[in-house]
């Protein structure tokens, strides 16, 4: 398994990742607007104007997005995301790293290996610790966070998703 940036060479396989959520349901996190884009190349030109502060919409962060790819047959098996800073959403709601896990690979240790993988990038962009935000009934999530040394500090209520999140911080200086 290996963190990748995404780019077309991997059209088939986002786009059966894509297609898993349409069919199956799940909100994408960590996936920019993946789930809007009817093509790769519309969400590759996403990513790449998100990736620089210069080129970053003024509502939105910078970003780096990652697939995590499956090396034994090449399949996108999840999808993370950090924002390098926060707005006033991403501060209180989401947080510094998104993540999801398509549907039929999900309770296979992916999720906690990612954002283990991740977690040094996040240090080279020079942040000391991170925000990693679940909704409070989603156990995997919230085992793949404290796996990976997530400290829990609150729980906040989103009225436009009418979800409760829980909020943990990973300290990068540990370990």
């Amino acid at each position: 398994m290996k963190l990748i940036e995404p780019t077309i060479a991997f059209d088939r396989q986002i786009q059966a990742f894509r297609q898993e959520f349409l069919t199956f349901g799940g909100s994408m996190d960590g996936c920019g607007s993946l789930r809007r884009f009817d093509t790769t190349q519309e969400w590759l030109d996403q990513v790449e104007a998100l990736r620089r502060e210069e080129t970053c919409p003024p509502h939105l962060v910078p970003m780096t997005q990652f697939l995590y790819v499956r090396e034994s047959d090449g399949k996108v098996v999840g999808v993370i995301q950090i924002r390098h800073r926060f707005n006033d959403f991403l501060e209180k709601y989401a947080g510094h790293i998104g993540y999801s896990v398509c549907p039929s690979e999900r309770r296979k240790g992916y999720a906690t290996q990612m954002l283990r993988q991740v977690l040094p990038v996040c240090r080279a962009l020079g942040l000391e610790r991170v925000l990693v935000c679940c909704v409070q009934d989603n156990e995997g999530s919230r085992r793949t966070i404290l796996h990976n040394g997530g400290i829990y500090e609150s729980t906040v209520y989103l009225a436009e998703r009418g979800v409760y999140l829980e909020r943990y911080w990973i300290d990068l200086n540990k370990g």
